[in-house]
């Protein structure tokens, strides 16, 4: 059976509205996704750390309520879990403040047993994070010699602006090794001064990856895939009670959409036909716009039911 494995941190949220907490929610950029893609039925397996306190105890055990296998989660002894105080804004999107416990660790990766076309999904500071590169860098060249699909989230936020410099090279080899890239605006302005998704994909990606999937919040996606292909797909309007997680969850339902549609790693590096394209971007879109209609930052149990339901009817309808 083919499972998604994710590699990324681990944080609690505590999400303010009008300068009041209104919830906390365990979270991580690839935490968000890998908890939806669990809801959604897909066999998922989270690698990361945690403190040693009772916020990483949540964490883990929230991975574990939502059918995500933890057993890789690293708890060490003398460190206290990362927090995040996400702001909402008018238009319920959010900025954020990180506090983190600054110990000198080195996490010590068990390689879990991958198999072809398992999909990794890595992304954000921690993927660049130079002082784990080496563990980062080894789990993704042993998940490529198996065969899996890379998929990166580039989420490279503002608060990491002076360290462009020093993780650069890490972000290219990430984009080396990445079949699939994501990235937002924010992130390419952050990292380039480029908002242009043209300029982007042509002076900062095509050289390393020819699959790019580039979000800009309200306005379409916009999609450059092997094949020539051009797209761009207008959102899915929804009711937004907060943007927290909406790119997690575009990745996850686009990973969703990968495994539903038996999308294999062979597959893309042959060219996907632009409707099979059309379908995967359409799950991502879903996923994302259910997210945003909570303060939970994955996607709802209901709707995850929803699509573990449509999975197996179309399984049915084949056999």
């Amino acid at each position: 059976m083919r499972k998604v494995i994710g590699i990324g941190e681990t944080v609690l949220d505590i999400i303010f509205k009008n300068e009041q907490p209104i919830g906390a929610v365990p979270g991580g950029s690839v935490f968000n996704g890998i908890i939806s893609l669990g809801r959604a039925g897909v066999n998922a397996s989270f690698f990361s750390e945690a403190g040693n306190d009772r916020v990483g105890r949540q964490i883990i055990q929230f991975l574990k309520d939502n059918h995500v296998n933890a057993d890789n989660v690293n708890v060490f002894p003398e460190s206290k879990s990362p927090i995040s105080l996400a702001f909402l804004n008018s238009e319920n999107e959010a900025e954020y403040l990180f506090y983190k416990d600054h110990i000198n660790y080195k996490p010590d990766f068990s390689y879990p047993e991958i198999h072809e076309d398992d999909i990794v999904m890595y992304g954000s500071f921690y993927a660049v994070n130079p002082a784990i590169r080496p563990q980062v860098l080894g789990f993704l060249e042993h998940a490529r010699r198996k065969g899996a699909i890379l998929y990166y989230d580039v989420n490279f936020r503002a608060s990491h602006k002076n360290d462009v410099m020093k993780i650069t090279p890490n972000l290219l080899e990430n984009l080396e090794y990445a079949d699939i890239v994501r990235g937002s605006q924010e992130d390419f302005r952050v990292l380039y001064n480029k908002e242009d998704p043209e300029k982007v994909y042509n002076a900062e990606i095509s050289f390393y990856c020819k699959n790019f999937i580039y979000t800009q919040g309200r306005k379409p996606v916009v999609l450059r895939a092997i094949g020539d292909i051009q797209k761009s797909y207008p959102i899915i309007e929804t009711d937004t009670v907060s943007t927290i997680g909406a790119g997690d969850n575009f990745n996850a339902g686009f990973i969703y959409g990968l495994m539903r549609y038996g999308i294999t790693r062979e597959a893309l590096e042959r060219g996907l036909p632009a409707p099979v394209w059309d379908s995967i971007i359409h799950c991502a879109q879903l996923f994302s716009a259910n997210c945003c209609q909570s303060i939970s930052n994955s996607i709802s149990v209901e709707f995850g039911e929803q699509m573990k339901q449509q999975a197996e009817e179309q399984v049915s309808s084949l056999d």
